[in-house]
């Protein structure tokens, strides 16, 4: 391998980064090249391991270097291609007539943008750059309805920015974090990027397993990533008990902070649960408003304690600086009008109504499955890849579902967005029932085109 102390100009952190950046760009590193570990670094710079270690940190965020946890650090191929793929599932080989993989908001049932636009256009002001980066009614609202008291809140750009956002402030390269398995694969594909080491945690019907996160503690991981309710893919919401069990197991661990997605938000019909209950300084809540409200909003609200969302404040002013408050203005009115509340109200009810469909239909045909709260359910079939394509021919596309596990469950599934399902479900039930069979030979007549 080059010599790369001989490049490194400068033993500084930008320093140390800058000089393996020229190597990989030039190509005298080459993707696949295993990097010595931080502490031999240290030694032959005569630096010290915090100080390779942010060089890391940066490099992995720019996406040159990836973490694989023992086997080490290697200089990463160009890999934006390889991580969307995994984080768009498999979906069968042409557009299905009937897509249930997106795992997005029916559309149709998003509360109308029109009567707020109306309502917020005399009142909206946006010319300063000095206003708080969070409008005062909307803290307001936030601090009323939050699930347990938070020092401190933030709007940021969806919930995918509040964890990235989130992740940058409370870890380091190298770092070991807690994820669900199932998960959703962005959180895989985030940490990644971020040099970070997924260890995976088992779930049931109500979340996190407490003894599998108690394992998982022995790996002396920084931060639990957990989706407290409607997960994706699963469908799965954390009870007030288990919450409980698991802010026990982690008060053991005063260091570690806890992050939590609820993604989905006031469509989910599952109460508002959090481990900031019980550990109020160490969780960072995200509520996205994107599944309820608009995807196009991009628009998460952040809670938790002070010293850390100060510093994801402070991050952004050297980036977007705040998210539009002409935007807030209109999520406000959305969540505080009348009939707003009434669609979004609808909309729970119909996802709802949607997702016991679907699991009674499949019942009948012999095919249990859990009922799941927000807009997917998740269906163990006896060959992924044989599914999808069933389903493809005819003509509905579902989601693979080892994009969703960080390593190999030896079980096989596919993810159905229920909240895409149209009124005659048991026509799609019985096709997910025939896909899922170990021999799928009988395929629907029916083709949704």
């Amino acid at each position: 391998m080059h010599n790369l102390t001989s490049s490194i100009e400068q033993r500084t952190p930008t320093g140390i980064a800058a000089g393996l950046g020229r190597l990989i760009a030039s190509g005298r590193l080459k993707a696949g090249d295993r990097l010595p570990t931080v502490r031999s670094l240290a030694i032959e710079l005569g630096v010290s391991p915090a100080t390779v270690s942010q060089a890391w940190q940066a490099l992995g965020a720019a996406g040159l270097i990836v973490s694989r946890g023992r086997n080490g650090t290697f200089v990463r191929e160009h890999g934006a291609e390889r991580m969307l793929s995994r984080s768009r599932p498999a979906t069968g080989p042409s557009q299905p007539g009937l897509d249930l993989s997106r795992g997005t908001p029916d559309p149709l049932l998003l509360p109308a943008l029109g009567p707020a636009l109306s309502r917020v256009s005399q009142r909206a002001g946006t010319p300063s750059y000095l206003d708080l980066p969070i409008i005062p009614e909307l803290l307001a609202l936030l601090e009323e309805t939050w699930p347990y008291k938070a020092d401190a809140f933030t709007i940021v750009n969806g919930a995918l920015d509040a964890l990235s956002r989130s992740l940058e402030q409370v870890t380091r390269f190298g770092d070991r974090v807690v994820v669900e398995n199932p998960g959703f694969p962005p959180f895989f594909d985030l940490l990644e990027q971020l040099g970070l080491e997924a260890v995976p945690v088992q779930l049931d019907e109500h979340g996190i397993v407490p003894a599998s996160l108690e394992a998982a503690l022995s790996l002396s991981p920084s931060v639990v990533i957990l989706q407290p309710r409607a997960h994706n893919p699963t469908g799965a919401s954390m009870t007030a008990e288990r919450a409980e069990q698991l802010a026990g197991i982690l008060a053991g661990s005063p260091r570690m902070v806890v992050i939590e997605d609820d993604h989905s938000g006031d469509i989910s019909t599952a109460p508002e649960v959090s481990l900031g209950t019980w550990l109020p300084e160490r969780v960072l809540r995200i509520r996205s408003y994107s599944k309820s409200h608009g995807p196009d909003l991009r628009i998460a609200a952040l809670g938790g304690p002070a010293k850390l969302i100060d510093l994801v404040v402070a991050r952004r002013m050297l980036g977007p600086g705040w998210t539009s408050r002409m935007l807030q203005t209109i999520l406000f009115d959305l969540l505080t009008d009348a009939g707003s509340i009434a669609e979004v109200a609808h909309a729970r009810e119909t996802y709802a109504a949607r997702q016991r469909a679907l699991t009674d239909a499949l019942g009948s045909l012999g095919v249990t499955t859990r009922l799941a709260d927000g807009i997917n359910a998740w269906l163990p079939v006896a060959d992924e890849q044989s599914a999808i394509m069933e389903l493809a021919a005819s003509g509905i596309g579902v989601a693979g579902g080892s994009a969703f596990f960080v390593d190999d469950p030896g079980k096989a599934f596919v993810r159905v967005t229920a909240g895409a399902l149209p009124d005659d479900v048991l026509t799609v039930a019985k096709a997910l029932a025939s896909a899922a069979r170990p021999k799928a030979a009988h395929h629907l007549r029916t083709r949704w085109a």
